[in-house]
């Protein structure tokens, strides 16, 4: 007797894999970049990509709140999904009321503040690691924007000369930062410049591939470890970019920097309480002022 198994048989490798997440994902805390939305590349400057998901019941329309602006977003989370925490439901209904009274009223500031405590003690309840790393960059790359070029996007403008920009933006996952530029050939001065302001880095120039691109340069750092590293890694950052504004923009930088003397560097990373080793929990101080990183 011969045994029909077909129907038994396995369909084809592919049709084990519905290409998108089916499962309901309210409550859940999770990670978000620009593929998930339509916006500005490297984000809004008030956004730091960690996200309430308050009605996740698709994920490719979840209603999410960031946990640094406080902004509701619609998320398509159906096809890359990262769930870092879960919160209970009283959280759930305390910041949807919260959403519903910004609604009625404008005023803004109770779940804004909210929001913002309740993103940190996420990371520090879920620490850091390879997959919270992303975040830990834009929530540190974010004060550095807001010190030195405070605008709606997370990036930094540099005049180079007229007619001449350079946007700076991070790559959050490679950890680099990527100089735009509306060149079509390559620029020497610009070049130079990075890889004087940024020694430690690797700089890559990515030329154009289309008619539309134009030349970018990427300043790449090695992948942070730990929180320690990382807030080394940011400091670097942000004496480097200081000593572009200083090169290209000296009365900018004149302006910058006593502002800075006066107020002190934003480091919110500065203020999170990790357990790390022993050996990294040796202090790194944020320069409280960009005025020493030009002698």
């Amino acid at each position: 007797m011969q045994l029909d198994t077909s129907a038994d048989a396995r369909p084809e490798a592919m049709g084990d894999v519905p290409g998108i997440c089916e499962l309901p994902i309210t409550r859940a805390v999770v990670q978000y970049r620009d593929v998930h939305e339509m916006d500005a590349p490297g984000g809004r400057i008030e956004d730091i990509g960690l996200a309430l998901v308050v009605d996740g019941r698709y994920a490719a329309t979840s209603e999410a709140i960031d946990l640094g602006s406080g902004r509701v977003k619609v998320l398509d989370l159906s096809t890359e999904l990262v769930v870092l925490d879960w919160v209970y439901e009283p959280t759930v209904d305390h910041v949807s009321e919260l959403v519903t009274a910004t609604a009625a009223t404008g005023d803004g500031v109770s779940l804004v503040q909210y929001s913002r405590r309740l993103g940190l003690r996420v990371l520090e309840r879920v620490g850091f690691g390879p997959l919270t790393r992303p975040t830990f960059l834009r929530v540190g790359f974010r004060d550095i924007c807001r010190d030195l070029d405070l605008h709606e996007g997370t990036s930094i403008r540099i005049v180079l000369g007229p007619g001449r920009l350079t946007r700076a933006q991070l790559d959050y996952d490679a950890c680099a930062l990527e100089f735009r530029t509306a060149f079509r050939e390559a620029d020497p001065q610009l070049e130079h410049a990075l890889a004087e302001a940024f020694p430690n880095a690797t700089l890559r120039r990515r030329e154009p591939t289309t008619v539309a691109d134009a030349i970018s340069y990427h300043v790449r750092f090695t992948l942070p470890t730990t929180l320690r590293e990382t807030r080394t890694t940011l400091a670097e950052m942000r004496r480097g970019l200081g000593l572009l504004i200083a090169r290209f923009e000296p009365d900018r930088y004149e302006t910058m920097a006593e502002m800075l003397e006066t107020f002190g560097a934003r480091e919110t990373l500065g203020g999170l309480h990790i357990h790390e080793s022993i050996e990294d929990v040796v202090a790194v101080t944020a320069p409280g002022s960009i005025s020493h990183a030009v002698h």
